[in-house]
């Protein structure tokens, strides 16, 4: 039986791919500088999609963070990688996310959790909108749990309590090219 290994691509300091490795080894105390995504996804009536990492989670787990993150495999474009995460993590059929679209393309972002494990991403932030209708089926080793909020709640939480949030967004949301897409 062959299992298929989930590669990401890795970076250098001028944005420029210089190779694959397997994602499972790469999240280290010593992580590569490496390509992600992170989407903040937005129902009909404005709500943004809030998830809590699953507590298996090797960096960050049980923090609450955007809707959802992930990297582009070797040859996929960020918008192709944010709709097939969309299916993979958060359970959507395939189509249901939509009006995918760069906010802060240029994002990067090194972070370090409690137990030392380093994030180090060129991390380009998107919004995007979820169709009517549509319903997450999230995967437990995933997501713990979800909640749609307002983001003026969410901006405010986060200013008060960046502590509460994770490290990513936090900083995102410190964008204000963010803040006025979310409140479209």
């Amino acid at each position: 039986m062959t299992h298929d290994v989930e590669l990401v691509v890795l970076a250098d300091e001028h944005g420029e791919a210089t190779g694959t490795a397997p994602k499972a080894t790469i999240h280290t105390a010593d992580t590569p500088l490496h390509f992600a995504f992170s989407c903040w996804l937005l129902d009909a009536q404005g709500r943004l999609l809030m998830t809590r990492r699953a507590l298996s989670k090797k960096t960050w787990p049980g923090v609450w963070t955007n809707s959802y993150c992930g990297h582009p495999g070797p040859g996929e474009s960020n918008e192709d990688a944010v709709a097939r995460r969309s299916v993979e993590e958060l359970g959507f059929a395939p189509g249901a996310v939509t009006d995918i679209t760069a906010v802060v393309p240029e994002f990067r972002y090194r972070a370090v959790d409690s137990s030392g494990i380093v994030e180090n991403e060129f991390c380009p932030v998107f919004v995007a909108r979820l169709r009517e209708g549509a319903q997450p089926a999230p995967r437990e080793d995933e997501i713990d749990s979800l909640a749609w909020v307002d983001p003026r709640d969410l901006i405010a939480a986060a200013d008060a309590a960046p502590f509460a949030f994770s490290p990513w967004l936090v900083e995102e949301l410190s964008d204000r090219r963010l803040r006025d897409a979310l409140l479209r």
